[in-house]
């Protein structure tokens, strides 16, 4: 029987289990990951941005743990020797109608306590020599890292402290009982006074394993990258993206340079047809029903129809993709991108087509459930963890015997 047991071996998952780990030394904790290795998916497929906080609304989940997780992801880097740099970005208007969008997210970022520098044209193109723009912002706080590198960190940590860490174990069936859950899994039946469900992608069906009724089911988003070639890495010094549109739920096409030094260009934004689909190619009937036949997705498709086709278009279309990098950087050629992997983003969804804005966590009988932790959830993994412990200690402080 184990005190704690955590599906789900991403950066959540593994940052869970470090903090529970930390909080009581002495319990026994097993964390299962499906995969043959730790955060293949959500974590391993991200642009490596250790985010700011500027485009969270202020107050939220996602606001405050973002802030915060920002200083401790950098501080856990510092720490452990983990390659990282706080390179700033810039995000910039290219069009006047874009310039009170500019200015209220300058102002939003403000409401979250960051360091911003609102910059002219001008001096856009001191940070960013090659950038088209009206106007930009100066955000200090980004930087970039290698997530990957930080969840084997966070592994080797647990296992530090003592916890068990089982790669290739599926949970197929939960079944609760007086004292906590039973997990089925393909690799036997394990015990748990308490279980978190960290499992991103399938978090919502692992919540309905658990007996628990999710509040949104997830609906998978795939961004698609394209990486500039050697040549024309000198286009990009740091991060640039442009201002999102408020009414979409994504940011728009964007330049980051990656912690090793290459560039990715990306992502655009459509709906996968498997929960895990990196290529265009990829189907599971069973995933396309679930979406297709939730009601929340259609009301979404049609809110937002003209923005999801120039999305679709963009996926097909090099050219479409490539123009609308030249409103940021006009010199990029479509010969100077090449493919480069795609990421699949878990996005909440609830019935009435509204996409889950915050970080969302439920609460079952001896079971906690990260039903929404998209991004920026690498870079608040650190306060997620805890803030899951301190939801776990506060439930449980009459009844754990740890």
């Amino acid at each position: 029987m184990y005190d704690f047991a955590i599906i789900g071996g991403g950066i959540v998952g593994l940052s869970t289990g470090m903090a529970l780990a930390e909080r009581y030394p002495d319990a026994k904790i097993l964390l299962l990951e499906k995969e043959n290795r730790f955060a293949p998916h959500q974590t391993g497929n991200n642009s490596g941005v250790i985010h700011s906080g500027i485009y969270y609304k202020p107050g939220s989940l996602k606001a405050k743990l973002c802030r915060t997780g920002c200083i401790s992801m950098v501080e856990f880097c510092q720490k452990y020797g983990i390659d990282y740099d706080v390179c700033g970005k810039v995000i910039v208007a290219t069009e006047p109608e874009e310039l009170p969008l500019l200015e209220n997210l300058y102002k939003r970022g403000l409401e979250n306590g960051l360091e911003l520098q609102k910059i002219t044209a001008e001096q856009v193109k001191e940070v960013e020599p090659y950038v088209r723009c009206l106007a930009g912002i100066k955000v200090f706080s980004t930087g970039i890292v290698n997530y990957t590198q930080v969840s084997q960190k966070y592994a080797e940590l647990i296992a530090q402290q003592g916890g068990k860490l089982q790669l290739s174990t599926k949970v197929e069936n939960i079944k609760n009982t007086s004292d906590g859950s039973i997990l089925e899994t393909n690799k036997g039946e394990f015990q748990a006074k308490y279980l978190i469900n960290c499992a991103g992608l399938y978090s919502d069906r692992i919540t309905q394993l658990g007996g628990v009724k999710p509040e949104a089911k997830i609906v998978p988003f795939r961004g698609e990258y394209y990486e500039l070639i050697p040549e024309k890495r000198y286009l990009v010094k740091t991060l640039i993206y442009p201002v999102p549109n408020p009414n979409f739920p994504f940011l728009g096409v964007h330049f980051t340079r990656m912690i090793d030094g290459s560039v990715h260009a990306g992502p655009n934004a459509v709906l996968s047809l498997k929960r895990e689909g990196y290529k265009k190619t990829d189907f599971d009937l069973a995933d396309t029903i679930d979406t297709l036949t939730y009601p929340g997705f259609w009301k979404l498709a049609t809110k937002h129809a003209k923005d999801g086709i120039e999305e679709i278009i963009r996926s097909f279309s090099k050219a479409a993709f490539v123009h609308s990098l030249q409103r940021l950087i006009p010199e990029v050629q479509s010969e100077d991108l090449i493919p480069t992997h795609a990421g699949v983003r878990a996005q909440a969804l609830k019935n009435d087509g509204k996409l889950v804005d915050d970080f969302l966590i439920v609460e079952g009988r001896n079971a906690m459930h990260v039903c929404n932790a998209p991004s920026p959830a690498a870079t608040a993994s650190l306060e997620i963890g805890k803030a899951i412990v301190e939801k776990v200690a506060n439930r449980q402080q009459s009844t754990l015997k740890v």
